[in-house]
């Protein structure tokens, strides 16, 4: 099949070339995914660096708040993608800060663990203690835990659905909304024809 000229530019401009990563170490993998990882996005009111209590030891977190957020404000908790092995706070700072602006919610960025090092369930078991986080401590954050919600794109969509699923399960915190980018949620490849009708696509 061949490839889209409009396609075949924008590939041919990306800073990351993918050839090899069969053969590379997770590890290779994630410096050459931080390496494309976009400059910093826009200003926001405030940034902080947080650790907070996880399953297995701290747990980072970076607390993004807009200019103007209204106090209490609505809280997104926000959950990285890159296939639960690649990505992090770094990676999605620019998403986290365009987001917090545009919706006017304070965004909670959470790094949870990766594999393979850290096999399953260690990322959604991460993610549900940042999120549990949040909600116990709304006031200390200047947030409403009535408008607690959760987000991700890819792996971190997943997550995020995950999230809602233990809460519901677990009697944990109420969660008014998720936001789901592009998520994981089947691993069924052979439902959808499109996986045989793009076999050969770039």
């Amino acid at each position: 099949m061949p490839i889209d000229p409009m396609l075949l530019a924008v590939l041919e401009a990306f800073p990351m070339q993918f050839d090899d990563l069969g053969s590379m170490t997770a590890q290779e993998v994630r410096t050459l995914f931080e390496q494309g990882n976009p400059p910093p996005g826009e200003d926001v009111a405030s940034v902080e660096d947080l650790e907070v209590p996880g399953p297995d030891g701290p747990l980072p977190v970076r607390v993004y708040r807009p200019d103007g957020a209204a106090v209490p404000a609505p809280v997104v908790v926000f959950f990285h993608g890159g296939g639960w092995v690649l990505g992090s706070i770094a990676t999605h700072d620019a998403t986290c800060r365009g987001l917090a602006n545009r919706t006017g919610a304070v965004y909670v960025s959470v790094d949870y663990r990766l594999a393979p090092e850290h096999p399953y369930p260690a990322a959604p078991e991460d993610c549900y203690a940042a999120t549990c986080w949040v909600a116990d401590h709304a006031a200390d954050l200047g947030v409403d835990p009535g408008r607690l919600a959760v987000a991700g794109d890819s792996a971190g969509g997943n997550l995020a659905a995950v999230v809602c699923q233990m809460a519901r399960d677990r009697s944990g915190p109420a969660i008014a909304f998720q936001l789901l980018i592009y998520p994981v949620t089947d691993l069924d490849f052979d439902r959808w024809p499109s996986m045989e009708e793009n076999a050969d696509g770039p």
